[in-house]
Formats: C-alpha cells, sequence, structure tokens
C-alpha cells in the first residue's frame, strides 16, 4: 500500500480535508499509512453523487451486476493471504483469522451475485374480475453503511454485497480504528464498472462524518454495526427523517454446558467463542454457564485450556490470540477486570496485561469464577478476552440466567441429550442458537441478527437482506 490513502467519491479519488494515522495493535511502531478523513462537506458530496449513481445503477442489466458482483468476490478470494495480513496487521486477530474473514467476504460477494439473477416477481389473484397483480421489489435508493473495526471487511461486505447486488447505491464509512481494509476493498471495486457515484468510500470520525451521514434526509436507509449507545443514536437520527435504519448492536452471550456435556468439546466451545478474535467478537460467549455437576472438572480443564493459549503478534505463525485492539480498548478490559474482582469475582486465569518482543496492545486470557448474573461484568459487553463462570444447579436454572439479559444475539449448549437441545432452541431468546458449537461462527447464506437490545430492523445476510435493502411495489392492471 502507499503511505497516503484518499477517499472514493462519484467515481474518484480525492483528498479529505486531514488525515489520520492507523498503526498496528501488534506493533505501535508499525505505521500501516495515513489516511483521508473527510469533510462534513464531502459527506453532502457524496451524497448527491450516490443519488445520480442510484439512479443508473438500478436500471442496470442483471447480467452487468451479476459480473460484477463476481469478479469482486473471485479478487477477495484470490487475495485472501494478502488482504488477510493487511487485515490481521491493523486489527490484531490472528492471521488465520485475518485470511478467513476476506475469504468469507468473497463468500458474501459470490452469493449475492446470485441473488441478483434470483430476482423473481410475484403474480397474484385479483379478489376482483379482470384485474392482474403483480408485486415487485425495487431498490431503496441510497444506502449509508457504517462498519464496525472487529471485523474490518466481513461485516462491511455482508451490507455492501446486498446492497449492490439489489440496485442501490453505496456510501461506507467504516470504523476509523481500520481505514487499511476499507481502503483495499474500496481499491477492487473502484475498478469494476460502476456507475460514477454507485459507491462511495467515506472516512472519518463518528461524530461528523458518520453523524452528517445519519442525519441526512436524503440518504434512504442506514445500516449500522455497533454499540447499543451509537446504535439508539442512529435510530433516533433516522427517525427523524423517516429514514430506514437496521441496527446490530451489543451482546452478552452465554454458553451453557450441562451436566451431560463432553468437557473436551465444551471447553474447545467456551475458549473458541470466548478467546477466539481476542475476545473482540458480537458472538463471543462471556457467560459461560455450568451447572454444577460439572463445573469443577470445566473450570479445571478450561484453565489448563488457557496456560496452553499463545499470545502474540498477529503476524506470527503460532498465535492464537492477538492483542486488544488499542489502548483504550485494554484500559477499558483492565479496568473491567479490577471491577470484577471487586463486586467478588475469583480471578481464575489472566488478568493482566502482557510484554512482548513489540509493544503492543496484550493481554492474557482472562477467566472469572465464582461470579452472579447480576454483576456488572455479566451485565454489560466488555468486548475482550474475559469471561466469566456462573454456577447454577441445573439446566432449568441455566436457561433462566441465560435469559436474564437485556441482549439476545447468540446462545449456545452443550449436550448429548436431544431433549434438552429441542427445548433450547425453543426457549433460548436470541436470534442465533447454537448446540455443541461455539456461539461465534455464522454461514453466509442464512439470516444473521438478535432480540431485545441486540438487533433492531430486518434481519442481515442471506435472503432476508433483501427486506433491508428493497422496497415492495404492488402493481394492478385492468386489461381492455
Amino acid at each position: 500500500m502507499s503511505d497516503v490513502h484518499s477517499l472514493y467519491i462519484d467515481g474518484a479519488w480525492v483528498e479529505g480535508a486531514t488525515r489520520l494515522t492507523n498503526t498496528s495493535p501488534s506493533d505501535t511502531s508499525d505505521v500501516i499509512g495515513e489516511f483521508a478523513q473527510a469533510s462534513v462537506e464531502q459527506v453532502g458530496q457524496a451524497i448527491q453523487a450516490a443519488r445520480r449513481g442510484a439512479r443508473e445503477w438500478a436500471a442496470s442489466e442483471l447480467e452487468t451486476r451479476y459480473r460484477i458482483l463476481m469478479a469482486i468476490g473471485d479478487e477477495l478470494i484470490a487475495r485472501k493471504d494478502e488482504l488477510g495480513r493487511l487485515l490481521s496487521r491493523e486489527e490484531g486477530k490472528p492471521l488465520a483469522e485475518g485470511a478467513g474473514e476476506v475469504y468469507r467476504s468473497g463468500q458474501f460477494f459470490h452469493y449475492y451475485a446470485a441473488e441478483v439473477l434470483r430476482q423473481i416477481d410475484e403474480r397474484v389473484a385479483s379478489v376482483r374480475p379482470g384485474i392482474e397483480i403483480d408485486t415487485r421489489r425495487e431498490p431503496v435508493g441510497v444506502v449509508g453503511i457504517i462498519s464496525p473495526w472487529n471485523f474490518p471487511m466481513a461485516t462491511a461486505v455482508w451490507k455492501i454485497a446486498p446492497a449492490l447486488a439489489f440496485g442501490n447505491a453505496v456510501i461506507f464509512k467504516p470504523a476509523n480504528l481500520v481505514p487499511a481494509s476499507a481502503w483495499a476493498l474500496t481499491e477492487i471495486i473502484s475498478r469494476q464498472a460502476l456507475p460514477a457515484g454507485t459507491f462511495n468510500l467515506l472516512m472519518g470520525s463518528g461524530s461528523s462524518v458518520g453523524d452528517a451521514l445519519i442525519a441526512s434526509p436524503e440518504v434512504d436507509a442506514v445500516s449500522f454495526t455497533g454499540s447499543l449507545e451509537v446504535g439508539r443514536r442512529v435510530a433516533a437520527a433516522t427517525a427523524g427523517n423517516l429514514v430506514k435504519c437496521q441496527l446490530e448492536m451489543g451482546s452478552k452471550n452465554a454458553l451453557i454446558v450441562a451436566d451431560d456435556a463432553d468437557l473436551d468439546l465444551a471447553v474447545e466451545a467456551a475458549f473458541a467463542g470466548a478467546y477466539s478474535g481476542t475476545g473482540q467478537k458480537c458472538t463471543a460467549s462471556s457467560r459461560l454457564i455450568v451447572t454444577e455437576a460439572v463445573h469443577d472438572a470445566f473450570v479445571e480443564k478450561l484453565v489448563a485450556r488457557l496456560r496452553e493459549a499463545r499470545v502474540g503478534h498477529a503476524l506470527d505463525a503460532g498465535t492464537q490470540i492477538g492483542p486488544v485492539v488499542d489502548a483504550r480498548q485494554l484500559e477499558s478490559n483492565l479496568a473491567w477486570i479490577e471491577r470484577g474482582k471487586a463486586d467478588g469475582a475469583t480471578l481464575a486465569f489472566g488478568g493482566e496485561r502482557l510484554s512482548a518482543e513489540t509493544e503492543g496492545y496484550y493481554l492474557a486470557p482472562t477467566l472469572f469464577v465464582d461470579t452472579r448474573n447480576d454483576m456488572a461484568i455479566n451485565r454489560e459487553e466488555v468486548f475482550g478476552p474475559i469471561a466469566c463462570v456462573i454456577k447454577v444447579r441445573d439446566y432449568e436454572e441455566a436457561l433462566a440466567t441465560l435469559n436474564d439479559t437485556r441482549y439476545g444475539l447468540t446462545a449456545g449448549i452443550i449436550t448429548d441429550s436431544l431433549h434438552l437441545a429441542s427445548d433450547f432452541k425453543a426457549r433460548a431468546e436470541t436470534g442465533c442458537v447454537m448446540v455443541n458449537l461455539a456461539t461465534a461462527g455464522t454461514d453466509y447464506h442464512v439470516p444473521f441478527g438478535g432480540r431485545k437490545d441486540s438487533s433492531f430492523g430486518p434481519r442481515e445476510q442471506g435472503r432476508y437482506a433483501r427486506e433491508f435493502y428493497t422496497v415492495v411495489k404492488t402493481c394492478y392492471v385492468k386489461a381492455h
């Protein structure tokens, strides 16, 4: 990558008002590049460009859209190692996870390329004689996409790909912590034959660029992934203009370990769910609800697993847990650890900042035991490699504890019982349910989203994405 990276507005690379230096959380001396920061005026320019581009793109032939989305997906998959390295370098997740995220991003484009050709309208019989009715879906128009830093490419792509597939123009505002992945994705898209203005990249802070985007009445829809606090602001701003919004926000997911659980499987599911991606996942299982019959054995095995885990530079081949994303997140995690201890939780493992060969934001994977569900550390989203064990009597108490939260994104159970698995699928108050799997890890062709304060608006991914990125038109025709 070159040292300076521009904005992309109306089919051209343009300078921003200021620049931001992007550094690696694995090595703070590793400068990835300088990235342009958009002004509020440039937000307005991008919106006007998108309105022009949306009209032309909506009228494009389906084969054109299909070929463009396939080409983007092909290039992402072909360059997964190169771009995965860049992603890991700026976000901090291990190399394998970075490459996997880029590969998955390519799959999203391939999936929605196929969806382009599955856009089939419906003919409906009228209750009145001599009248024909058909219902069709049309693009919603200009879509503002605000993506988070923890999945710099995948979360953005699972919004961008369907938006383009269904004929919309996109204004993409990535998180300012991870501009390099967003810029690399935009560079690939910029080489495709999209009408000018169809895709725009606005890098900048949420308080300026993001707020200007969500406050505009000329944006037709906003898809946001981030914190609950900011999600509420997005909802309030878009509601004032009657703009459609889709929100994926906080979580406090739980994994139940039942009496009959395979403990080796349970430990691996807990480790993958709570500590992969340095615990910086909205699907992370930060609450481990364990029945008393297996509690001690599970804790012993999980602590042994954590002792073996290698924390290190994201680009080192042997790293299993990378650094947290920045100094602010590290400070927040350490503060939560102190809060947990002050509230009476017992530190079973970790809890301290680690040193490495390079100066980075390393934190030992942390496990608390003797915790209660009413403790602050079990109520609020922490977003770090920190998990809390909650001991319960039995499955019924475990399920009640799992549901006792204002969030409802994912939930998991480890059990050999078909009865418990079926009951859990029916009664877990979440949008996604996992049986004998980690709570983190979803497929790209099925709906994703939560309940309660975790999500608002139509589901993301799969065919359900069309509910957000299209509007329905009902057409009546009477033949003469």
